[in-house]
């Protein structure tokens, strides 16, 4: 699965890393229902941290399209609010 950063490039997730992810996805949806600032920043620092961390870098100079978008670090929570689909930012 190809998954992009927005401000960082796009990144080879492998499947097995998906439910992890999933779990941490669920920590930002959760921060952003309850409108908790603090916490929302924690939850989608970790959920970038683990792409970067189970992925490699997509090649360069390829145009093969993301599967999905995350947003950058410094998202603000009523931007991630406005990206937000019932699934989380990750479907699943």
């Amino acid at each position: 699965m190809i998954i992009r950063i927005l401000g960082e490039g796009q990144f080879d997730v492998p499947e097995e890393s998906i439910d992890s992810l999933n779990a941490l996805d669920d920590a930002v949806e959760q921060a952003v229902e309850a409108g908790d600032d603090e916490v929302f920043a924690k939850a989608l620092g970790a959920l970038l941290d683990r792409v970067r961390d189970s992925a490699v870098p997509h090649a360069e100079g390829t145009l093969d399209t993301s599967d999905l978008i995350l947003p950058p670090a410094d998202a603000s929570l009523e931007e991630v609010r406005d990206l937000l689909s019932g699934d989380g930012l990750i479907p699943g």
